[in-house]
C-alpha cells in the first residue's frame, strides 16, 4: 500500500470490503454512490489512498450498509467511560411518616443504580447494607413527603446513633423520624418535623430499635 496503515485502518478496510461483498456490489458502483470517480473505493481499499474516509463519505456508506459509522472509522460517540453502577434494592415496604407501615412486607421489588464514586461520598457501607424504601404519610413534612423514596444505611444504626433522620421499628411497623440526642447523650428525642404530629422526648436510647440512617431521598416532581 502507498501509505503505512495501522491496525485500525486495516480493520476499517476489511469491514468495508466484507460489506461490499455481502451486498454483491462493485467497487465502481460504491464509488459512484459517493459521487467519486469509479476507482475511488478500489484505491482506498488496495492502495491506502485516502488513508481515511472523509466524514461525508463515511456517513453515506454507513446509511447504505446499515451499520454504525464507528465501524468505518468514525469516532466513538460514547462521551465518557462506562461506569459499573452499584445496585441497591428497592423494597416493597414503606416507612411511615404518619401511622406506621407493617414491617413484614420487606421483599425486594426492584433495584436502583448509583455511581460508586458518588455513593462513597455518602457512606462506606457496601450495597448489601443499603436499601431504598418508600415514605408514607406527612409527619416529616416539609423534609420528607408522602411518596418519597429514601436510601437507608442499615449499617448505620444503634451503635453509631447521632442527630439525623432514621428508620425505626416500632410495634412491628416501620417509621421514619428525626432523632435528636439530648444533652449528656443519655436520652434521645424522636421528632416529627411536621408540628401537627407528636414527638417523644427523653427516651432511653435502648428503647428505640434503629433500622438504619436515611442518607438521601428522591422525589417525583408534581
Amino acid at each position: 500500500m502507498k501509505h503505512a496503515l495501522g491496525p485500525r485502518d486495516i480493520e476499517v478496510r476489511e469491514t468495508l470490503e466484507r460489506l461490499i461483498a455481502e451486498r454483491r456490489c462493485k467497487y465502481s458502483g460504491i464509488s459512484r454512490l459517493l459521487g467519486r470517480n469509479t476507482t475511488y473505493i478500489q484505491q482506498f481499499l488496495r492502495k491506502g489512498s485516502p488513508r481515511q474516509l472523509d466524514e461525508r463519505d463515511r456517513a453515506i456508506l454507513a446509511r447504505f450498509f446499515g451499520v454504525e459509522e464507528v465501524l468505518l472509522g468514525g469516532p466513538n460517540r460514547q462521551t465518557g467511560p462506562v461506569v459499573d453502577l452499584v445496585h441497591v434494592p428497592m423494597l416493597s415496604v414503606e416507612a411511615s411518616a404518619g401511622h406506621g407501615a407493617l414491617a413484614e412486607m420487606e421483599a425486594k421489588s426492584a433495584q436502583f443504580g448509583f455511581d460508586p464514586n458518588w455513593l462513597r461520598k455518602l457512606t462506606a457501607t457496601k450495597s448489601s447494607g443499603l436499601s431504598i424504601i418508600g415514605v408514607r404519610g406527612d409527619s416529616m413534612e416539609p423534609t420528607l413527603s408522602d411518596g418519597d423514596d429514601v436510601l437507608v444505611d442499615l449499617g448505620d444504626n444503634q451503635s453509631r446513633l447521632r442527630d439525623g433522620i432514621y428508620v425505626l421499628r416500632m410495634d412491628d411497623s416501620l417509621n421514619v423520624k428525626r432523632i435528636a440526642i439530648e444533652p449528656q447523650g443519655r436520652k434521645i428525642s424522636v421528632v416529627s418535623d411536621n408540628p401537627a404530629y407528636p414527638s417523644w422526648n427523653s427516651l432511653d436510647r435502648r428503647a428505640v430499635h434503629i433500622v438504619g440512617r436515611v442518607l438521601w431521598f428522591g422525589r417525583k416532581l408534581q
